[in-house]
């Protein structure tokens, strides 16, 4: 069973979470159209450093759940062999480079696939908006 990490504490209770690395997420997320490397030996030059991706499975009658972070929608495809449209997602803080795509399982329409690619590099907004009255009450009483 995989190591649930901070993120799974901000799931639903019917969330189920699953670490994915390298070709093992392009699989798992339905990237089919990529292309296989059947060199021995990797490259170096011009790829990018592999960020982790995390994949999350929702029982929600929503495709869009709350995870406490802003995003903006940048495309949407149609999937081959599945009647659910995959979104990708930015986030919207203007130094974060964490993206997400959002698809409902083919076989189980209940179910909600939710795949991130990064580590987010700022404080969650929903989580600081939330202890912002608690903040300033503590100020306020220490007399900062």
């Amino acid at each position: 069973m995989p190591e649930l990490g901070l993120a799974s504490l901000l799931l639903p209770s019917g969330a189920a979470a699953v670490s994915l690395q390298g070709d093992e997420a392009e699989g798992e997320a339905g990237g089919g159209g990529g292309r296989s490397n059947d060199k021995s030996t990797p490259t170096t030059m011009g790829k990018k450093a592999m960020s982790p991706k995390f994949a999350f499975r929702t029982k929600s009658p929503n495709d869009i759940l709350d995870d406490g972070y802003r995003w903006r929608k940048y495309g949407q495809k149609a999937v081959k062999n599945s009647p659910y449209p995959r979104s990708y997602y930015r986030c919207t803080h203007h130094t974060c480079n964490v993206k997400k795509q959002v698809q409902r399982q083919s076989k189980d329409a209940s179910i909600v696939v939710t795949t991130y690619e990064g580590i987010h590099n700022h404080p969650c907004e929903k989580l600081m908006e939330a202890f912002a009255p608690l903040l300033k009450q503590i100020q306020f009483l220490t007399g900062l």
